[in-house]
């Protein structure tokens, strides 16, 4: 009989170790359900034919915990499945009048109770499955006590004779009830750590690729030194910028060997780090690259240096801009110096201009020819100095709605006399119906009069000045084009520096005040120009309400 019991608890406890084993093979967890069917099926069959003779002719097996455990923990469709079956062998059994009122009663109360739980079981938490586990155990038996009260004809001192027995057997059952569970929740929570544990490394793993990327990526030089001041990573940027060697030359290298590679001062921030700093900022050169460096600790378990962090800006071209604004303040510190001695010297050159007309006036008929240089020379210095202040004062100007072709045909007269002064003729093109733009006229016509002059003197004594207007969707082009030489390429990019100029007379202060005017009135200007053929000086006004660019 105690052989027969043994048995019965390992075949008890077989379903569960097969359980474990199924599930803890990866791509499994899918069929459980299924697996824990069929396993617990076969422990309930094999419970059945090595079930346990008691005394007055009951037997006892064990095939209830399989049953049980296949319900709870397979859900709700192997609960009803193994429910079947269980009836199905007690009917193959054979049996009587109060065995079938027994299993009736066993089928209307206990199962109805076993599908509820199974439905919801493996949502619950352990501490209440447990429990759960335990209210069944003890309706079972329970039922089963009062069962074999039934069905020993309510004698009252035979139940008691077997009682002892009983007992016994309540125990083992509570036994492997207890066994079974405890192994199921264990091989539950395995699954639950291996899966967080996979879900942790799938997390890590791809935190550790945006980071990877966002390091290749970033414009920015990165090296990471381990705690023994080796060289465990470097990104494209660092081979890049300060060490144009291949990946295998310098990783794993010492970081004294690499202060002579990279041109470190010693002691550089890498050591100074590994003698006790927390960071280290500092501007660095490598060859012509200027750059900012930020060097820093990696701290690992217990406060300890677990590596040093070295990062790497290139700040060459913000140095450089740094240096031309410096440059370029100064430049308009002296330009506005310049401004203010050039606007005193007007004062006694017109002094000088009045005394040299009236001595031009009171000398001989053959000295008149040179106080006529004089004067000549003296104006143009006078318009020089026009134009530098003109350029110089950054002055807002104040604009008014006005007709583009009328300001043209105001110049009209001024620009033929020039052109027919030198031999030349004016071609004016004005589209009809412009728009009205807000222009400062005054400017306008200085800005014409600067770009027609130019093509006039880059045209010899011949050809026609071609000035025109195009009256576009949303602007108003102004195209003065002449018949000249030509601009060589290479002189185009410097055409608007001040004091630039490619003629032998020129001050280089003409387009210059042309392009201040231009920006002034918000207006773009463009010049096309092929060398033989001439040049074309576009310039765009913007309608009033668009948006142009």
């Amino acid at each position: 009989m105690w052989k027969e019991t043994l048995l019965q608890i390992l075949i008890t406890l077989l379903p569960v170790f097969l359980f474990v084993v199924w599930y803890d093979r990866p791509g499994r967890s899918t069929r459980v359900s299924l697996f824990l069917a069929v396993v617990c099926g076969i422990s309930m069959v094999m419970n059945m034919y090595v079930s346990v003779n008691l005394e007055q002719g009951f037997r006892f097996d064990l095939r209830h915990i399989p049953y049980m455990i296949g319900s709870l923990y397979g859900g709700p469709v192997i609960a009803a499945a193994l429910s079947v079956m269980y009836a199905a062998m007690r009917f193959m059994q054979g049996m009587k009048l109060p065995d079938l009122l027994l299993l009736a009663c066993y089928l209307s109360v206990f199962v109805p109770l076993l599908l509820r739980y199974s439905f919801s079981f493996l949502k619950w938490s352990k501490n209440r499955r447990f429990q759960v586990s335990l209210l069944l155990y003890g309706l079972f038996f329970g039922f089963y006590h009062f069962a074999s009260f039934f069905m020993n004809g309510s004698n009252i001192e035979v139940f008691w004779n077997g009682m002892v027995i009983r007992l016994v057997y309540c125990g083992v059952f509570f036994l492997a009830w207890i066994s079974c569970i405890y192994f199921m929740e264990l091989a539950l929570e395995r699954v639950r750590l291996q899966q967080e544990l996979k879900d942790v490394s799938l997390k890590y793993r791809g935190e550790m690729t945006r980071l990877q990327q966002f390091i290749d990526q970033a414009p920015l030089v990165v090296m990471i030194f381990d705690s023994g001041g080796h060289v465990t990573h470097l990104n494209e940027e660092a081979l890049r910028l300060i060490a144009p060697m291949s990946l295998k030359d310098i990783l794993y290298q010492h970081y004294v060997r690499l202060q002579q590679l990279f041109g470190f001062n010693p002691p550089s921030p890498i050591e100074r780090i590994f003698q006790g700093e927390e960071r280290v900022v500092e501007m660095m050169h490598f060859g012509a690259k200027s750059c900012y460096t930020v060097t820093s600790v990696i701290k690992g378990w217990g406060n300890q240096i677990d590596g040093v962090l070295f990062t790497c800006q290139d700040v060459t071209e913000l140095q450089q801009l740094k240096d031309e604004v410096g440059r370029m303040e100064r430049l308009s510190l002296v330009g506005q110096m310049a401004a203010s001695i050039t606007h005193e010297i007007r004062n006694p050159m017109a002094v000088i201009r009045g005394f040299i007309q009236l001595l031009n006036e009171r000398s001989p008929t053959e000295q008149q020819s040179y106080f006529h240089l004089v004067l000549e020379e003296l104006d143009r210095a006078n318009s020089i100095i026009n134009d530098f202040l003109s350029l110089a004062q950054n002055r807002i100007v104040e604009r008014e709605s006005c007709d583009l072709n009328e300001v043209l045909g105001e110049l009209t007269p001024l620009l033929w006399a020039d052109a027919n002064m030198r031999g030349q003729t004016i071609d004016m093109r004005l589209s009809p119906h412009m728009e009205r733009l807000l222009l400062n006229d005054k400017e306008i016509k200085q800005l014409v009069l600067n770009l027609a002059r130019n093509g006039m003197e880059a045209m010899n004594d011949k050809g026609a000045l071609r000035i025109e207007t195009v009256n576009d969707e949303n602007s108003v082009q102004l195209r003065v084009v002449d018949q000249g030489v030509g601009i060589p390429k290479e002189q185009l990019e410097r055409l608007f520096e001040p004091f630039y100029t490619t003629k032998t007379n020129g001050t280089g202060l003409g387009l210059a005040l042309c392009l201040s005017i231009v920006e002034r009135h918000n207006a773009k200007i463009e010049v096309e120009s092929k060398v033989g053929e001439g040049t074309a000086f576009i310039v765009t006004f913007c309608k009033p309400g668009r948006k142009c660019w």
